[in-house]
């Protein structure tokens, strides 16, 4: 490895001393550059030879203290330092799935001497320098550029820099560390009392993976207390009854539908089952016999997000916010519902495609922890067992909680509403820079008018604000007012439901870490499809990556439009949605469809589980494989690719299958 990157056969103490690893850096750059063009295969390769490497039978950290001995030993070591320096900055580094192996490599860096610490620093000091000025050089800021455009304001030292995105704060290399153990740490404090301090502390630092991370593995161990409190409430004589063989289904939220009156009957089972929410999600569709090993859960969330936001529903999208204000307590249910359906998807790391206005995340944390986590939850509860979604915040004798503050932002801007309302807000705008007089141009009250069923209705934004004109003098009032009114009182009993059956399901400290923009990746996932990166990570079960069909298969894949593209998606996994950390964090897989009998097929796909296609297939001998259409095993992201002969005829199938491929079967 040494050889091929070093610049010089022999270093002097001088060169030793200096800045510079004495490596090819260009050569080293197109190597990690074209490795992290490789599929994922040749990335497993190259990591087991990492870990081989690092397991050789050398202690670095003890040969390193022999440095001051003799001058050739220092010459050896600082080759085992290049090599460090090498392979930290392997890009087969960048996956989670390498992420132990990188930890072992840090820890072999750790019990390096500080002397060659501090030379593997002063290395990688010097790369950023070298780079930073070649950056420079290539700058001409003389000449505009797309990249740097002339500006007279550029030369004003007085302006403050722009402000740091939050997610440049981020610190990838803490998802490396026992984030539960931080975690714990943070909410109980240590048993160690020299151990006080816990990233958790300090959020911001934490990636959104690592947030990811610390809430499913809290979700999971909510669901394991809520499955053993649920046995616990049994009795003595069902755990005696039931000790070697116990009924599956007391483990799940076992959620039975049918696709007919899917709304309806979603309804009735989360308020028949708010005792069981927290535990894992279990679905089955009536009439089906696909068995749900997360598939058919992912099916559900998607097509009753997509049904319930349906007119007939009177519950809109973010364009329509006005259905929202108007409605009033209409449908308090659906919006409890919709709240349920958001806590579920992120309880079970599944992703859902919704397009909520940023306000409605800050909303969703304000508070972070629902009120009712410091009491007991009887006390929210109506004579039927469900949520009083009206309760106007006196149904507890603990005063010191403020129900009415639930959902509430305070000093929202103009910048909120205008993804909401943007007609509304541009006049908004208009109102505060308008120059003349506001009170004899603009005729104004305290007053919002809004249309309610054909029918204008008007609303006081401050008492007796129809006799209080707006002027110059008040105007930054009557725009606070107006804002508050949209964003907080007018819509308080829906989002009060929205907000009680989201948190009566993802009621964790972990949401205390969260941004309202990371609550927001964490429901819908990234809308971005690197086709790439999915190629990087697929396997391949009776197919190449370089056979022709697989090759075919790619092309047309990346040809389709971006509509197709999503419904491939959701064709072979259960969503149209990329989870947080990309495609390069999913495992994809790509299986020849055997040439067997049917019988033996069928039995095949009954161990693996449902199984999605546009229709009932039989199993053709080789010669009638042609015929067959693609099938996908959503539970395991699994892709049946049939043998075809051309490219058009994979283009044809491949289409008529994700075109039509709701419901699950098996044979």
């Amino acid at each position: 490895m040494i050889a091929l990157f070093k610049a010089e056969s022999e270093l002097s103490v001088e060169d030793y001393e200096m800045w510079h690893p004495g490596l090819r850096e260009d050569i080293l750059d197109v190597v990690h550059d074209e490795l992290n063009q490789m599929p994922q295969t040749i990335h497993k390769t190259v990591l087991k030879s990492i870990v081989i490497a690092l397991l050789q039978d050398r202690d670095i950290a003890a040969l390193s203290s022999l440095m001051p001995v003799l001058f050739f030993l220092r010459i050896a070591l600082a080759d085992e330092v290049r090599i460090f320096f090498i392979l930290i900055q392997n890009p087969v580094f960048a996956a989670q799935s390498s992420y132990t192996v990188f930890a072992y490599l840090l820890k072999q860096i750790v019990n390096l001497s500080s002397t060659h610490r501090q030379l593997l620093i002063q290395w990688f000091r010097g790369v950023f320098l070298r780079k930073k000025n070649a950056k420079n050089a290539a700058i001409d800021l003389s000449k505009p550029s797309p990249c740097f455009p002339i500006s007279k304001k550029s030369t004003d030292s007085t302006l403050p820099p722009p402000p740091v995105h939050y997610t440049d704060l981020y610190n990838s290399a803490l998802d490396h560390l026992d984030l539960m153990n931080e975690f714990f740490v943070w909410q109980n404090g240590s048993q160690n009392p020299q151990r006080e301090f816990s990233y958790c502390q300090y959020p911001f630092l934490l990636s959104i993976v690592a947030k990811r991370s610390i809430l499913t593995k809290d979700s999971e161990q909510q669901m394991i207390q809520t499955a053993r409190r649920s046995i616990e409430a049994k009795g003595p004589f069902y755990r005696y009854r039931y000790r070697y063989q116990p009924q599956m289904d007391i483990f799940f939220l076992n959620i039975k539908i049918r696709r007919s009156h899917l709304v309806s009957d979603s309804l009735n089972e989360i308020a028949a089952k708010q005792q069981d929410l927290k535990k894992k999600l279990k679905v089955s569709f009536i009439g089906e016999p696909g068995l749900d090993m997360g598939g058919l859960a992912k099916e559900w969330l998607l097509l009753l997000i997509r049904h319930i936001f349906e007119p007939d529903y009177g519950i809109s999208r973010a364009g329509s916010y006005e259905s929202h204000i108007v409605s009033q307590n209409k449908n308090l249910r659906e919006f409890n519902l919709i709240g349920v359906i958001m806590g579920l998807a992120v309880y079970n790391s599944i992703t859902l495609d919704l397009h909520f206005p940023s306000i409605c995340y800050r909303k969703l944390l304000s508070p972070p922890i629902a009120p009712w986590s410091f009491i007991s939850e009887p006390e929210l509860e109506d004579d039927t067992g469900n949520f009083d979604y009206e309760t106007d915040g006196d149904s507890s004798d603990d005063d010191s909680i403020d129900y009415n503050e639930i959902g509430f932002v305070e000093a929202a801007g103009i910048e909120a509403l205008a993804e909401i309302m943007p007609d509304v807000a541009r006049g908004l705008s208009e109102l505060l820079a308008y120059e003349g007089n506001v009170e004899e141009d603009m005729c104004m009250n305290f007053q919002v008018s809004l249309e309610e069923y054909g029918e204008m209705r008007t609303y006081d934004i401050k008492e007796g604000g129809a006799d209080i004109p707006v002027t110059n003098e008040n105007r930054h009032e009557y725009v606070a007012l107006y804002l508050d009114w949209v964003l907080n009182s007018a819509i308080y009993h829906q989002f009060r439901a929205f907000y009680l059956g989201f948190h009566s399901v993802c009621d964790s400290n972990a949401l205390l870490l969260l941004r309202p923009e990371e609550v927001e990746m964490l429901v819908c996932g990234s809308p971005t499809i690197d086709l790439h990166e999915l190629k990087k990570v697929t396997e391949y079960d009776g197919y190449h990556e370089d056979d022709p069909l697989i090759r075919d298969f790619w092309e047309v894949l990346g040809s389709l439009s971006l509509d197709l593209q999503k419904k491939f998606l959701h064709f072979t996994t259960g969503s149209d949605r990329v989870p947080v950390g990309g495609m390069s964090e999913m495992t994809f897989k790509i299986t020849k469809l055997p040439s067997i009998s049917s019988r033996s097929f069928n039995r095949m796909r009954r161990r693996n589980g449902e199984t999605r296609n546009s229709r009932q297939n039989e199993v053709w001998d080789s010669n009638d494989q042609e015929e067959q259409l693609p099938e996908a095993h959503t539970c395991f992201n699994q892709l049946v690719l049939p043998p075809y002969r051309s490219q058009e005829t994979l283009r044809q199938k491949l289409i008529i299958a994700i075109s039509n491929s709701e419901g699950f079967g098996l044979e």
